[in-house]
């Protein structure tokens, strides 16, 4: 078998002599940090969901009909009809929630240990894009099945775009096809959705990875791996705290995948719509124009972003101001390496402030979480008694607004003008001294 193996390996390389090179490049000679925590689970497990995501999808197409009258029904026939078909359709429905976990778990820790620092930069701005086109991804997704929530969703957050001044209206019929939303945009929808937007995605994993593997990964004291001394001998290729990508992490990822797939299936068997979060109660009801669902409110990894527009209050009869905050929030996001001036990338080394703020920062991300929802509506009177809602609901919402925008405030002027109070950074990398 060795043999047979080194035949075929040898006649794939005399025909296309640059991919072993370029295997090696990006799996056993890409040098990874020895001192990798669970944190650095998450790119590879993002990259399981996407490869899920586009298995399942084409399944589902096979069977689904993009159209107003056909698409609801054409859902409940792959639930209840095709073979197996119920399991591709909760494969999909929760590995798009799982997707956004994982893809905001993995976020979070490139906001720990610096990792948009220099000269990661490009890596985290491909990253951002990666976000963005998953966003307009999951929400086209989402109206596809023309349930009823899909339906007054895709309503709302189209016509946010009807407040830009003196092309929003023309521009919300643009994208619906329709004064209101029907077979064209779903039409439009479907196709964004299974072709345009998932050949973006991959293109921008590509390059996120290829841009990654150019200048090495961070790691979680935020130093880089030096390149000289290994074990007893000098090697000036070899890094000297770092460790072939395959198989040592390639083995060790896998690991990490048992444990989400053990989640996920738990998930798929025994809670598929995880009380309404991940699949809502008012998408299991055909889409009706005349019907609207007492809270209309977006899946839950929009929440935040839905909050920031309410909360926003209008000026001058416009309610643009909430729209651009809501991409505003995006956007900061984007320019988060040129926010923050500090030298230390880890969150080990920083300074309390730092910690205190980006502690804060999570708060309101899950706050604002929470008003988008609608939980503090409800939370509010049952906890104040006779208050006025709306009030205190706003009150706190703004807050949490403030918080969220005032953290990238905060680390510019913290690592500006040099507030910062950091502890030595070691020479190499600790974990693996």
């Amino acid at each position: 078998m060795a043999n047979v193996f080194t035949n075929i390996g040898d006649w794939v390389t005399e025909r296309a002599p640059n991919m072993m090179p370029a295997y090696r490049k990006h799996m056993t000679e890409y040098y990874a940090p020895k001192n990798f925590n669970l944190w650095y689970y998450f790119g590879s497990l993002a990259l399981l969901v996407l490869v899920n995501q586009i298995v399942t999808g084409i399944f589902l197409t096979m069977n689904f009909n993009p159209s107003a009258a056909g698409a609801f029904a054409s859902v409940e026939y792959i639930m209840r009809d095709v073979e197996w078909g119920w399991l591709i359709r909760y494969m999909h429905s929760t590995g798009a929630s799982l997707f956004f976990v994982v893809v905001f778990l993995h976020m979070f820790r490139g906001m720990m240990y610096g990792s948009y620092k220099k000269p990661r930069e490009l890596v985290w701005l491909l990253g951002m894009l990666i976000f963005l086109a998953l966003m307009a991804e999951a929400f086209m997704g989402y109206v596809l099945p023309w349930g009823n929530m899909s339906f007054w969703g895709a309503k709302v957050i189209i016509s946010l775009f009807g407040t830009i001044p003196y092309i929003g209206g023309t521009l919300v019929e643009w994208i619906m096809g329709d004064f209101l939303p029907a077979d064209a945009t779903l039409n439009r929808f479907f196709a964004l959705h299974v072709i345009a937007l998932p050949l973006v995605l991959l293109l921008l994993v590509v390059l996120h990875i290829a841009a990654l593997h150019e200048v090495g990964s961070n790691n979680p004291d935020g130093v880089e791996i030096k390149k000289g001394p290994k074990g007893n001998r000098w090697d000036a290729l070899k890094p000297a705290d770092g460790i072939p990508f395959h198989p040592y992490y390639t083995v060790k990822d896998l690991v990490g995948v048992g444990f989400f797939l053990l989640i996920a299936a738990f998930i798929i068997f025994f809670a598929p719509t995880f009380g309404g979060w991940f699949l809502e109660h008012d998408n299991f009801i055909p889409a009706n124009n005349l019907v609207t669902p007492s809270h209309i409110k977006p899946v839950w990894y929009f929440t935040p972003f839905y909050a920031i527009v309410r909360m926003i209050p209008s000026f001058l009869g416009s309610a643009v101001w909430g729209v651009l905050a809501m991409f505003g929030a995006i956007a900061v996001l984007f320019l988060l390496p040129w926010f923050d001036r500090g030298q230390v990338k880890s969150i080990r080394y920083r300074g309390t402030g730092y910690k205190v703020a980006l502690g804060l920062f999570v708060l309101s991300f899950f706050m604002l979480g929470a008003v988008g929802a609608g939980i503090t509506a409800e939370v509010i009177p049952e906890w104040f008694g006779n208050v006025d809602v709306t009030f205190w609901e706003n009150l706190f919402g703004r807050t949490m607004t403030l918080i969220y925008f005032g953290f990238f405030a905060f680390l510019w002027a913290y690592t500006h003008f040099g507030w910062e109070k950091t502890k030595p950074v070691p020479e190499r990398v600790t974990t693996h001294d």
